[in-house]
């Protein structure tokens, strides 16, 4: 449904924020775009979205190329719908009235009934006749995301949509959101730098970095097969080493600590993450980390052993 061929946009023409661009997404399909801060993810979802103009390349949603400010006089492919980091929602009205806002004023119990539909989706009900004004940043944030479902577009570009949002708030969000695209055939695209997001829900992945493509595929090849250290810190911490003449890169996971081995490590720190810990440790002049079920004291000397993939 949507192609990207070969793109590229910059604000300046000493400054590139996009280059050699090339992607898809079909009907249904939900992408992930990672990436650090700056790297264009934002950006990306502009000129998909229609709101800024292409230097090079083009956009096309089936048949249609998608095009920018240039050439419509309102930006913004009418299929599609945006969700950016700024909400835009009216402050002095409802939450049921901003989700409402672009559905039909004569069809009264349809428009309620889809809007009901969408305050149980975003778990925010209750707050049907609330002032958004009142609402916190994270609230805000997923009436956003309600509003822009409203008319069931065919793509929801979502930027950081979960970034205001707290953690046991956000896993609920995220299933509900994710599974309701899916019910719908709605295709999606994420800009997020959560791994949850990709390791989840996702389809396909893309990476950037320095404004370009380096990585894409599925989330789970992405993880097992990360192409640089970059990739893979993207979803983990991640050690890397030397193994049997080769540079390699191990995720905390695969370093076992054992009772006797011939690899030596010294314990230098200690984190608590929950279900397990996370022990920084010194080995062969080199800070790793590695998780451990239980506590080890620091300067403790301990033995390793890699996974047997390594």
């Amino acid at each position: 449904m949507l192609k990207v061929n070969d793109i590229a946009f910059a604000y300046s023409e000493d400054k590139p924020l996009l280059k050699d661009i090339s992607f898809s997404v079909n009907k249904g399909e939900h992408l992930c775009v990672m990436g650090e801060s700056g790297c264009g993810k934002s950006t990306l979802l502009k000129v998909v979205y229609g709101l800024l103009d292409l230097h090079e390349g083009a956009i096309f949603w089936n048949d249609d190329q998608v095009l920018g400010p240039a050439h419509h006089l309102i930006p913004g492919m009418k299929n599609f719908k945006y969700v950016a980091q700024d909400f835009d929602l009216m402050p002095y009205t409802t939450v049921a009235d901003n989700i409402s806002k672009f559905l039909s004023r004569i069809y009264h119990e349809e428009s309620k009934k889809r809007t009901d539909e969408l305050l149980d989706v975003i778990e925010m009900a209750s707050f049907a006749e609330v002032k958004v004004k009142t609402l916190s940043g994270g609230q805000q944030q997923r009436v956003a995301i309600a509003r822009a479902l409203a008319k069931e577009p065919e793509l929801l570009l979502l930027d950081e949509p979960f970034g205001q949002i707290d953690n046991f708030k956000k896993r609920s969000l995220r299933r509900m959101l994710f599974s309701y695209l899916k019910e719908k055939n709605i295709a999606c695209i994420v800009a997020t730098h959560d791994a949850e997001d990709a390791l989840s829900f996702a389809d396909k992945m893309i990476v950037i970095q320095n404004n370009q493509i380096i990585a894409a595929g599925t989330p789970q090849d992405l993880y097992q097969n990360p192409v640089n250290k970059y990739v893979a810190s993207l979803f983990d911490d991640v050690n890397e080493l030397i193994i049997k003449g080769n540079k390699t890169l191990i995720y905390p996971h695969q370093i076992k600590i054992v009772e006797h081995s011939e690899l030596k490590a010294t314990v230098k720190n200690c984190y608590f993450r929950g279900t397990y810990l996370l022990l920084e440790l010194t080995f062969e002049g080199e800070k790793i980390y590695v998780n451990h079920d239980r506590e080890v004291k620091v300067d403790a000397s301990v033995c390793l052993q890699f996974d047997e993939k390594i």
